[in-house]
Protein backbone atom coordinates (compact mmCIF):
# COMPACT_ATOMS: atom_id res chain seq x y z
CA UNK A 1 0.00 0.00 0.00
CA UNK A 2 6.62 11.37 0.26
CA UNK A 3 9.82 15.05 1.07
CA UNK A 4 9.44 18.85 1.67
CA UNK A 5 10.73 22.48 2.39
CA UNK A 6 8.20 25.69 1.84
CA UNK A 7 6.55 25.93 5.61
CA UNK A 8 3.62 27.98 4.26
CA UNK A 9 1.06 29.56 6.73
CA UNK A 10 3.93 30.17 9.26
CA UNK A 11 2.55 33.97 10.51
CA UNK A 12 4.29 35.48 6.73
CA UNK A 13 7.59 34.81 7.76
CA UNK A 14 10.27 34.38 5.11
CA UNK A 15 13.46 32.21 6.11
CA UNK A 16 16.49 30.61 4.47
CA UNK A 17 15.76 29.12 0.85
CA UNK A 18 16.66 25.36 0.56
CA UNK A 19 19.36 24.20 -1.71
CA UNK A 20 19.34 21.22 -3.91
CA UNK A 21 21.54 19.54 -1.65
CA UNK A 22 18.91 20.21 1.33
CA UNK A 23 20.88 22.58 2.87
CA UNK A 24 19.56 26.54 3.60
CA UNK A 25 21.62 28.95 1.73
CA UNK A 26 20.50 31.90 3.09
CA UNK A 27 17.30 34.63 3.05
CA UNK A 28 17.03 36.16 -0.44
CA UNK A 29 19.59 33.29 -1.98
CA UNK A 30 18.41 30.68 -4.82
CA UNK A 31 18.02 27.24 -4.79
CA UNK A 32 21.14 27.38 -7.13
CA UNK A 33 23.30 29.53 -4.86
CA UNK A 34 23.09 32.41 -6.60
CA UNK A 35 21.77 35.48 -4.46
CA UNK A 36 19.38 38.01 -5.53
CA UNK A 37 15.99 39.57 -5.27
CA UNK A 38 12.86 37.89 -4.55
CA UNK A 39 9.61 38.36 -3.45
CA UNK A 40 8.99 36.90 0.03
CA UNK A 41 5.63 34.46 -0.82
CA UNK A 42 6.40 34.88 -4.72
CA UNK A 43 4.84 30.99 -5.39
CA UNK A 44 2.88 28.16 -3.19
CA UNK A 45 -1.03 28.06 -3.87
CA UNK A 46 -0.74 27.07 -0.25
CA UNK A 47 0.94 30.56 0.94
CA UNK A 48 4.66 29.00 1.24
CA UNK A 49 7.80 29.65 -1.11
CA UNK A 50 10.86 28.16 -1.48
CA UNK A 51 12.34 28.73 1.68
CA UNK A 52 12.14 27.64 5.00
CA UNK A 53 14.48 27.01 8.07
CA UNK A 54 16.80 24.36 8.12
CA UNK A 55 15.97 20.98 8.60
CA UNK A 56 16.18 19.80 11.95
CA UNK A 57 16.82 16.02 11.59
CA UNK A 58 20.17 15.15 10.57
CA UNK A 59 20.84 13.68 6.74
CA UNK A 60 22.34 10.53 7.35
CA UNK A 61 20.88 7.77 4.31
CA UNK A 62 23.08 7.32 1.75
CA UNK A 63 21.69 5.89 -1.92
CA UNK A 64 21.79 2.30 -0.77
CA UNK A 65 20.18 3.00 2.34
CA UNK A 66 17.53 4.79 0.71
CA UNK A 67 17.03 2.39 -2.10
CA UNK A 68 16.70 -0.23 0.73
CA UNK A 69 13.49 1.41 2.24
CA UNK A 70 11.89 1.72 -0.90
CA UNK A 71 12.43 -1.85 -1.38
CA UNK A 72 12.11 -2.85 1.98
CA UNK A 73 8.67 -0.72 2.58
CA UNK A 74 7.92 -2.27 -0.67
CA UNK A 75 8.00 -6.07 -1.25
CA UNK A 76 5.77 -7.18 2.19
CA UNK A 77 2.89 -10.15 1.44
CA UNK A 78 1.66 -9.30 -1.68
CA UNK A 79 3.98 -11.18 -3.94
CA UNK A 80 3.51 -14.39 -1.80
CA UNK A 81 -0.48 -13.86 -2.32
CA UNK A 82 -1.65 -11.75 -5.15
CA UNK A 83 0.04 -13.93 -8.28
CA UNK A 84 -3.08 -16.34 -7.17
CA UNK A 85 -5.30 -13.70 -7.45
CA UNK A 86 -4.43 -12.75 -10.84
CA UNK A 87 -4.53 -15.97 -12.13
CA UNK A 88 -7.70 -16.49 -10.53
CA UNK A 89 -8.97 -13.00 -12.35
CA UNK A 90 -7.40 -13.84 -16.10
CA UNK A 91 -6.44 -17.38 -16.65
CA UNK A 92 -4.22 -16.63 -19.31
CA UNK A 93 -0.06 -16.65 -19.02
CA UNK A 94 0.09 -13.68 -21.40
CA UNK A 95 -1.72 -11.74 -19.65
CA UNK A 96 -0.93 -12.40 -16.49
CA UNK A 97 2.62 -11.07 -17.37
CA UNK A 98 1.09 -8.19 -18.69
CA UNK A 99 -0.49 -7.39 -16.00
CA UNK A 100 3.16 -7.05 -14.07
CA UNK A 101 4.61 -5.08 -16.34
CA UNK A 102 1.58 -2.41 -16.33
CA UNK A 103 1.66 -2.63 -12.57
CA UNK A 104 5.79 -2.06 -12.66
CA UNK A 105 5.44 0.85 -15.72
CA UNK A 106 2.62 2.91 -13.28
CA UNK A 107 4.61 2.28 -10.25
CA UNK A 108 7.98 3.49 -12.21
CA UNK A 109 5.68 6.48 -13.86
CA UNK A 110 4.58 7.15 -10.24
CA UNK A 111 8.26 7.25 -8.38
CA UNK A 112 9.58 9.30 -11.91
CA UNK A 113 7.35 12.02 -10.90
CA UNK A 114 7.42 12.18 -7.77
CA UNK A 115 11.06 12.58 -7.69
CA UNK A 116 11.25 15.95 -9.34
CA UNK A 117 9.02 17.00 -6.23
CA UNK A 118 11.33 15.34 -3.72
CA UNK A 119 14.96 16.90 -4.84
CA UNK A 120 12.60 20.34 -5.44
CA UNK A 121 10.82 20.01 -1.64
CA UNK A 122 14.29 17.96 0.31
CA UNK A 123 12.37 18.23 3.53
CA UNK A 124 10.82 15.17 5.77
CA UNK A 125 6.87 14.64 5.01
CA UNK A 126 6.82 13.61 1.95
CA UNK A 127 3.01 13.72 0.05
CA UNK A 128 2.28 15.99 2.67
CA UNK A 129 4.49 18.31 1.44
CA UNK A 130 3.57 17.84 -2.20
CA UNK A 131 0.38 18.89 -1.72
CA UNK A 132 1.53 21.33 0.67
CA UNK A 133 3.08 23.19 -2.10
CA UNK A 134 1.12 22.20 -5.37
CA UNK A 135 -2.35 22.53 -3.72
CA UNK A 136 -2.52 24.26 -0.05
CA UNK A 137 -2.87 23.37 3.23
CA UNK A 138 -6.19 22.10 3.28
CA UNK A 139 -5.52 19.05 0.71
CA UNK A 140 -2.29 18.83 2.87
CA UNK A 141 -4.07 18.66 6.30
CA UNK A 142 -6.52 16.10 4.29
CA UNK A 143 -3.72 13.95 3.49
CA UNK A 144 -2.05 14.29 7.32
CA UNK A 145 -5.65 13.81 9.06
CA UNK A 146 -6.11 10.10 6.86
CA UNK A 147 -2.77 9.01 7.49
CA UNK A 148 -3.45 9.34 11.19
CA UNK A 149 -6.85 7.78 11.00
CA UNK A 150 -6.81 5.72 8.34
CA UNK A 151 -3.18 4.82 6.56
CA UNK A 152 -0.52 4.25 8.79
CA UNK A 153 -2.16 2.78 11.73
CA UNK A 154 -3.95 0.29 8.73
CA UNK A 155 -0.45 -0.24 7.44
CA UNK A 156 1.46 -1.26 10.14
CA UNK A 157 -1.52 -2.80 11.69
CA UNK A 158 -1.69 -5.25 8.67
CA UNK A 159 1.81 -5.70 8.22
CA UNK A 160 2.32 -6.69 11.70
CA UNK A 161 -1.02 -8.89 12.00
CA UNK A 162 1.14 -11.08 8.67
CA UNK A 163 4.18 -11.01 10.21
CA UNK A 164 2.30 -12.71 13.58
CA UNK A 165 0.03 -15.17 11.23
CA UNK A 166 2.86 -16.76 9.98
CA UNK A 167 5.13 -17.13 12.87
CA UNK A 168 2.61 -19.90 14.01
CA UNK A 169 4.23 -22.22 11.78
CA UNK A 170 7.20 -22.18 13.69
CA UNK A 171 5.90 -21.47 17.66
CA UNK A 172 1.93 -21.82 18.74
CA UNK A 173 0.05 -18.91 19.04
CA UNK A 174 -3.89 -18.56 19.65
CA UNK A 175 -5.49 -15.30 18.08
CA UNK A 176 -4.74 -13.33 21.33
CA UNK A 177 -1.00 -14.51 20.45
CA UNK A 178 -1.05 -13.13 17.69
CA UNK A 179 -2.30 -10.03 18.35
CA UNK A 180 0.10 -9.75 21.18
CA UNK A 181 3.32 -10.74 18.85
CA UNK A 182 1.91 -8.07 16.74
CA UNK A 183 2.09 -5.71 18.72
CA UNK A 184 4.85 -5.99 20.21
CA UNK A 185 6.90 -6.31 16.86
CA UNK A 186 5.37 -2.87 16.29
CA UNK A 187 6.82 -1.46 19.73
CA UNK A 188 10.21 -3.16 19.15
CA UNK A 189 10.58 -1.57 15.76
CA UNK A 190 9.20 1.67 17.30
CA UNK A 191 12.05 1.76 19.96
CA UNK A 192 15.00 0.94 17.33
CA UNK A 193 13.32 3.31 15.03
CA UNK A 194 13.58 6.24 18.01
CA UNK A 195 16.74 5.31 19.63
CA UNK A 196 18.42 5.82 15.95
CA UNK A 197 17.56 6.54 12.10
CA UNK A 198 20.97 4.65 11.84
CA UNK A 199 19.66 1.31 13.92
CA UNK A 200 16.27 1.66 11.70
CA UNK A 201 18.36 1.61 8.31
CA UNK A 202 20.50 -1.18 9.29
CA UNK A 203 17.38 -3.15 9.96
CA UNK A 204 16.26 -1.93 6.57
CA UNK A 205 19.36 -2.46 4.79
CA UNK A 206 20.07 -6.27 6.55
CA UNK A 207 16.23 -7.69 5.96
CA UNK A 208 15.65 -6.12 2.62
CA UNK A 209 18.96 -7.39 1.75
CA UNK A 210 17.96 -10.88 2.91
CA UNK A 211 14.17 -10.73 1.40
CA UNK A 212 15.54 -10.12 -2.46
CA UNK A 213 18.22 -12.76 -2.04
CA UNK A 214 15.53 -15.22 -0.55
CA UNK A 215 13.22 -14.22 -3.30
CA UNK A 216 15.83 -14.77 -6.25
CA UNK A 217 16.85 -17.74 -4.78
CA UNK A 218 13.34 -19.33 -4.79
CA UNK A 219 13.41 -18.12 -8.41
CA UNK A 220 16.43 -20.20 -9.00
CA UNK A 221 15.28 -22.95 -6.91
CA UNK A 222 12.78 -23.34 -9.59
CA UNK A 223 14.58 -22.77 -12.40
CA UNK A 224 17.00 -25.17 -11.27
CA UNK A 225 15.04 -28.15 -9.91
CA UNK A 226 11.58 -27.64 -11.24
CA UNK A 227 9.86 -29.40 -13.72
CA UNK A 228 8.76 -27.18 -16.97
CA UNK A 229 6.24 -29.51 -18.04
CA UNK A 230 4.37 -29.24 -15.42
CA UNK A 231 4.08 -25.40 -15.61
CA UNK A 232 2.55 -22.82 -17.52
CA UNK A 233 5.53 -22.65 -19.99
CA UNK A 234 5.15 -26.02 -21.35
CA UNK A 235 2.68 -24.78 -24.01
CA UNK A 236 2.06 -21.61 -26.21
CA UNK A 237 1.81 -18.45 -24.29
CA UNK A 238 -1.60 -17.14 -25.00
CA UNK A 239 -3.50 -13.63 -23.78
CA UNK A 240 -7.15 -15.50 -24.34
CA UNK A 241 -9.45 -16.21 -22.98
CA UNK A 242 -9.82 -12.59 -21.06
CA UNK A 243 -12.00 -11.09 -19.23
CA UNK A 244 -11.99 -7.33 -19.32
CA UNK A 245 -13.90 -6.40 -15.84
CA UNK A 246 -11.35 -9.69 -14.76
CA UNK A 247 -8.04 -7.94 -15.69
CA UNK A 248 -8.84 -4.45 -14.33
CA UNK A 249 -9.64 -6.33 -10.54
CA UNK A 250 -6.35 -7.96 -10.93
CA UNK A 251 -5.10 -5.06 -12.52
CA UNK A 252 -6.07 -3.11 -8.60
CA UNK A 253 -4.22 -6.40 -7.39
CA UNK A 254 -1.17 -5.61 -8.76
CA UNK A 255 -0.97 -1.82 -7.86
CA UNK A 256 -1.16 -2.59 -4.38
CA UNK A 257 1.83 -5.13 -4.19
CA UNK A 258 3.67 -2.45 -6.14
CA UNK A 259 2.50 0.07 -3.16
CA UNK A 260 5.62 1.83 -1.18
CA UNK A 261 7.53 2.92 -4.22
CA UNK A 262 6.65 6.23 -2.11
CA UNK A 263 7.36 5.87 0.89
CA UNK A 264 11.16 6.88 0.39
CA UNK A 265 9.88 10.45 0.01
CA UNK A 266 8.39 11.07 3.28
CA UNK A 267 12.74 10.24 4.42
CA UNK A 268 13.64 12.95 1.97
CA UNK A 269 14.71 15.20 4.82
CA UNK A 270 17.08 12.68 6.15
CA UNK A 271 18.96 11.96 2.99
CA UNK A 272 22.05 13.00 2.45
CA UNK A 273 22.40 14.88 -1.32
CA UNK A 274 19.16 14.45 -1.91
CA UNK A 275 19.24 16.39 -5.68
CA UNK A 276 21.63 13.04 -6.48
CA UNK A 277 20.32 10.68 -4.04
CA UNK A 278 16.80 11.21 -3.95
CA UNK A 279 16.12 10.10 -8.00
CA UNK A 280 18.88 7.61 -8.31
CA UNK A 281 17.32 5.43 -5.60
CA UNK A 282 13.79 6.16 -6.01
CA UNK A 283 14.68 5.19 -10.05
CA UNK A 284 17.10 2.13 -9.11
CA UNK A 285 14.75 0.61 -6.11
CA UNK A 286 11.84 1.15 -8.30
CA UNK A 287 13.24 -0.80 -11.07
CA UNK A 288 14.70 -3.59 -8.45
CA UNK A 289 11.52 -4.11 -7.02
CA UNK A 290 9.90 -4.39 -11.12
CA UNK A 291 12.83 -7.10 -12.07
CA UNK A 292 12.19 -9.02 -8.89
CA UNK A 293 8.54 -9.30 -8.79
CA UNK A 294 8.84 -10.36 -13.04
CA UNK A 295 11.17 -13.01 -11.63
CA UNK A 296 9.64 -14.50 -9.32
CA UNK A 297 6.02 -14.47 -11.12
CA UNK A 298 8.20 -16.00 -14.07
CA UNK A 299 9.15 -19.13 -11.33
CA UNK A 300 5.80 -19.22 -10.02
CA UNK A 301 4.17 -20.32 -13.85
CA UNK A 302 7.75 -21.96 -14.61
CA UNK A 303 6.35 -24.92 -12.15
CA UNK A 304 3.09 -23.79 -11.81
CA UNK A 305 -0.31 -23.69 -14.38
CA UNK A 306 -2.58 -20.66 -13.73
CA UNK A 307 -5.52 -23.35 -12.98
CA UNK A 308 -2.81 -24.68 -10.50
CA UNK A 309 -2.10 -21.41 -8.97
CA UNK A 310 -5.54 -20.13 -9.03
CA UNK A 311 -7.07 -18.84 -5.55
CA UNK A 312 -4.31 -20.60 -3.85
CA UNK A 313 -3.64 -18.91 -0.06
CA UNK A 314 0.02 -18.65 -0.27
CA UNK A 315 1.20 -19.40 -4.28
CA UNK A 316 4.88 -19.28 -2.98
CA UNK A 317 4.78 -22.31 -0.74
CA UNK A 318 3.03 -24.00 -3.29
CA UNK A 319 5.92 -23.24 -5.78
CA UNK A 320 8.33 -24.13 -3.31
CA UNK A 321 6.58 -27.35 -2.77
CA UNK A 322 6.93 -28.44 -5.85
CA UNK A 323 10.49 -28.04 -6.12
CA UNK A 324 11.67 -29.18 -2.58
CA UNK A 325 8.85 -30.90 -1.47
CA UNK A 326 7.13 -30.88 2.16
CA UNK A 327 9.95 -27.95 3.45
CA UNK A 328 8.43 -25.86 1.29
CA UNK A 329 5.86 -24.34 3.46
CA UNK A 330 8.50 -23.50 5.84
CA UNK A 331 10.76 -22.15 3.50
CA UNK A 332 8.28 -19.75 2.37
CA UNK A 333 6.69 -19.04 5.96
CA UNK A 334 10.11 -18.21 7.06
CA UNK A 335 10.51 -15.57 3.84
CA UNK A 336 6.78 -14.04 4.44
CA UNK A 337 8.31 -13.37 7.98
CA UNK A 338 11.22 -11.88 6.71
CA UNK A 339 9.67 -9.70 4.34
CA UNK A 340 6.77 -8.60 6.94
CA UNK A 341 8.95 -7.63 9.34
CA UNK A 342 11.18 -5.67 6.61
CA UNK A 343 8.06 -3.87 5.37
CA UNK A 344 6.83 -3.13 8.81
CA UNK A 345 10.38 -1.11 9.92
CA UNK A 346 9.79 0.62 6.70
CA UNK A 347 6.32 2.09 7.51
CA UNK A 348 8.04 2.81 10.82
CA UNK A 349 10.68 4.87 9.64
CA UNK A 350 9.11 6.66 7.14
CA UNK A 351 5.07 7.34 8.21
CA UNK A 352 5.58 9.24 11.03
CA UNK A 353 7.54 12.00 9.68
CA UNK A 354 4.24 13.11 7.89
CA UNK A 355 3.05 13.79 11.46
CA UNK A 356 6.34 15.63 11.98
CA UNK A 357 5.95 18.06 9.06
CA UNK A 358 2.20 18.42 9.87
CA UNK A 359 3.33 19.44 13.39
CA UNK A 360 6.29 21.89 12.40
CA UNK A 361 3.57 23.25 10.30
CA UNK A 362 1.33 23.87 13.22
CA UNK A 363 -1.40 22.17 11.22
CA UNK A 364 -0.99 19.34 14.34
CA UNK A 365 -0.02 18.99 17.65
CA UNK A 366 3.27 21.26 18.28
CA UNK A 367 5.01 18.63 20.65
CA UNK A 368 5.08 15.62 18.29
CA UNK A 369 7.35 17.76 15.88
CA UNK A 370 9.86 17.59 19.46
CA UNK A 371 13.24 15.88 18.12
CA UNK A 372 14.92 13.48 20.95
CA UNK A 373 18.05 15.67 22.19
CA UNK A 374 20.42 12.96 22.06
CA UNK A 375 19.34 10.42 19.58
CA UNK A 376 17.77 13.36 16.78
CA UNK A 377 14.93 11.06 15.79
CA UNK A 378 11.24 12.15 15.39
CA UNK A 379 10.48 10.15 18.77
CA UNK A 380 6.90 11.79 19.77
CA UNK A 381 5.61 11.33 15.90
CA UNK A 382 6.99 7.55 15.94
CA UNK A 383 5.36 6.81 19.07
CA UNK A 384 2.20 8.13 18.27
CA UNK A 385 1.72 6.22 14.88
CA UNK A 386 3.07 2.85 17.10
CA UNK A 387 0.32 3.46 19.46
CA UNK A 388 -2.64 3.93 17.09
CA UNK A 389 -1.24 0.95 14.70
CA UNK A 390 -0.96 -1.29 18.03
CA UNK A 391 -4.65 -0.33 18.68
CA UNK A 392 -6.00 -0.99 15.28
CA UNK A 393 -4.25 -4.23 15.74
CA UNK A 394 -6.70 -4.82 18.68
CA UNK A 395 -9.82 -4.63 17.00
CA UNK A 396 -8.90 -4.65 12.94
CA UNK A 397 -8.42 -8.31 11.07
CA UNK A 398 -5.92 -8.08 8.42
CA UNK A 399 -8.09 -7.74 4.98
CA UNK A 400 -10.15 -5.20 7.29
CA UNK A 401 -6.35 -3.26 7.73
CA UNK A 402 -5.26 -3.47 3.77
CA UNK A 403 -8.19 -2.40 2.03
CA UNK A 404 -8.78 0.53 4.40
CA UNK A 405 -5.04 1.32 3.69
CA UNK A 406 -5.13 0.78 -0.24
CA UNK A 407 -8.55 3.14 -0.53
CA UNK A 408 -6.91 5.68 1.82
CA UNK A 409 -3.75 6.33 0.05
CA UNK A 410 -4.58 6.19 -3.55
CA UNK A 411 -6.64 9.67 -3.86
CA UNK A 412 -3.55 11.33 -2.20
CA UNK A 413 -0.89 9.98 -4.73
CA UNK A 414 -2.95 11.01 -7.32
CA UNK A 415 -3.14 14.70 -5.98
CA UNK A 416 0.48 14.52 -5.49
CA UNK A 417 1.67 13.54 -9.09
CA UNK A 418 -0.72 16.05 -10.67
CA UNK A 419 0.66 18.46 -8.76
CA UNK A 420 4.09 18.60 -10.82
CA UNK A 421 1.65 20.08 -13.62
CA UNK A 422 0.29 22.84 -11.16
CA UNK A 423 4.05 23.90 -9.62
CA UNK A 424 5.40 23.72 -13.45
CA UNK A 425 2.67 26.46 -14.40
CA UNK A 426 2.26 28.36 -11.28
CA UNK A 427 6.27 28.26 -10.74
CA UNK A 428 8.35 27.71 -13.73
CA UNK A 429 11.58 29.82 -12.58
CA UNK A 430 12.22 27.69 -9.42
CA UNK A 431 15.32 25.64 -10.21
CA UNK A 432 15.01 21.34 -10.72
CA UNK A 433 17.50 20.01 -10.70
CA UNK A 434 15.51 16.83 -11.71
CA UNK A 435 13.01 16.95 -14.18
CA UNK A 436 10.07 14.14 -14.52
CA UNK A 437 11.44 11.90 -17.71
CA UNK A 438 8.84 12.07 -20.16
CA UNK A 439 6.71 14.68 -19.12
CA UNK A 440 3.94 15.17 -19.20
CA UNK A 441 3.25 11.50 -20.86
CA UNK A 442 4.75 9.61 -17.59
CA UNK A 443 2.68 11.64 -14.95
CA UNK A 444 -0.57 11.61 -17.24
CA UNK A 445 0.04 7.35 -17.36
CA UNK A 446 0.27 7.37 -13.37
CA UNK A 447 -2.99 9.61 -13.15
CA UNK A 448 -4.81 7.34 -15.44
CA UNK A 449 -3.89 4.19 -13.21
CA UNK A 450 -4.93 6.25 -10.35
CA UNK A 451 -8.67 7.10 -11.60
CA UNK A 452 -8.79 3.92 -12.94
CA UNK A 453 -8.35 1.89 -9.58
CA UNK A 454 -10.76 4.88 -7.65
CA UNK A 455 -13.42 4.21 -10.38
CA UNK A 456 -13.03 -0.05 -9.80
CA UNK A 457 -13.39 0.62 -5.67
CA UNK A 458 -16.41 3.42 -6.20
CA UNK A 459 -18.24 0.06 -8.50
CA UNK A 460 -17.11 -2.58 -6.63
CA UNK A 461 -16.87 -1.80 -3.21
CA UNK A 462 -19.53 1.28 -3.10
CA UNK A 463 -19.99 1.23 0.69
CA UNK A 464 -16.50 0.89 1.94
CA UNK A 465 -15.36 3.44 -0.43
CA UNK A 466 -17.78 6.03 0.16
CA UNK A 467 -16.65 5.39 4.41
CA UNK A 468 -13.62 6.39 3.11
CA UNK A 469 -14.10 9.27 1.56
CA UNK A 470 -16.38 10.11 4.45
CA UNK A 471 -13.25 10.06 6.68
CA UNK A 472 -11.28 12.54 4.70
CA UNK A 473 -14.34 14.74 3.31
CA UNK A 474 -14.21 14.91 8.08
CA UNK A 475 -10.89 16.30 8.17
CA UNK A 476 -12.18 19.83 6.53
CA UNK A 477 -14.01 21.02 9.62
CA UNK A 478 -11.44 19.85 11.71
CA UNK A 479 -8.86 22.28 9.70
CA UNK A 480 -10.94 24.98 9.54
CA UNK A 481 -11.35 24.53 13.73
CA UNK A 482 -7.86 23.70 13.98
CA UNK A 483 -7.23 27.32 12.25
CA UNK A 484 -8.98 29.14 14.47
CA UNK A 485 -6.88 27.72 17.59
CA UNK A 486 -3.77 29.49 19.17
CA UNK A 487 -0.68 27.50 18.40
CA UNK A 488 1.98 27.77 21.14
CA UNK A 489 5.91 27.81 19.63
CA UNK A 490 6.95 24.32 17.71
CA UNK A 491 9.32 22.75 20.28
CA UNK A 492 13.03 22.94 19.91
CA UNK A 493 15.79 20.61 20.97
CA UNK A 494 19.65 21.26 21.86
CA UNK A 495 22.04 20.54 19.64
CA UNK A 496 24.24 19.24 22.71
Amino acid sequence: MGASPLRGGRGGDCCAVVAADGRGVGKGATASGARGPRRAGSAAPGGGTVNDGPERLPRRLGVWSAAAVLVGSTIGSGIFRVPAEVAERVGAVGAMGLLWVLGGLFALAGALTLAELAVLFPRSGGIYVFLREGWGRLPAFLFGWTELLIIRPSALGAIAMLFAEYLRVFVPLTGAGVRLVAAGAILTLALANIRSLTWGAAVQNASTLAKVLALVGLAVLAFGLGDPQRGAFAGPIAFAPLSWGGFGLALVAVMWTYDGWADLTFLAGEVRDPARTLPRALLGGTLAVVAIYLLVNAAYLYVLTPAAMAGRPLVAADAARAVVGGAGASLVAAMVLLSAFGALNGSTMTGPRIFYAMAEDGLFFRPVAAVHPRYRTPWVAIALAAALGIAYVAVRTFEQLADAFVLGIWPFYALAVGAVFRLRRHRPDVPRPYRTWGYPFVPLLFLVASVAMLANALVQQPVSTAVGFGVILAGVPVYHLWRRQPKPPAPTTSRT
